[in-house]
């Protein structure tokens, strides 16, 4: 019987608001994530970019399959806002997904609004020191 680690992708199955932010992370549902998260209808997972520079569309794959259920995507951008890459823009677009670019502190505080609303919202946040 191997007794090899086994490591599993990051992933909490449900809604949650965020607790905290910074540090490299967040706080959801008394755990912490060090790294960007992204919150889904399905869950929250953990999520591989590191600046809003390198997003590409491969990075919401993970959502598009999810798109009925969501109305807005919320996308923190790390510690300042910028404009998301147009190809990036335009396949949200193409998959009825309306995309608001913040700064992911804006993007938290407005998820978990949204969420407290009930609304069909996703959050796709670059983690920030």
């Amino acid at each position: 019987m191997g007794s090899g680690l086994v490591i599993r992708e990051a992933h909490f199955p449900g809604r949650a608001p965020i607790e905290a932010y910074g540090n490299g992370g967040f706080r959801f549902a008394d755990m912490s994530h060090r790294g960007s998260i992204l919150c889904l209808p399905s869950g929250i997972y953990g999520w591989q970019p590191v600046s809003a520079a390198s997003l590409t569309v491969a990075d919401f794959d993970r959502l598009l399959p999810e798109a009925d259920a969501v109305q807005i995507l919320l996308v923190g951008m790390g510690p300042s806002l910028q404009p998301l890459p147009a190809e990036l823009r335009a396949a949200l677009r193409a998959a009825g997904i309306a995309a608001d670019p913040m700064s992911t502190g804006a993007a938290v505080r407005t998820y978990n609004v949204l969420l407290a609303e009930d609304r069909s919202v996703a959050a796709a946040l670059i983690a920030v020191d």
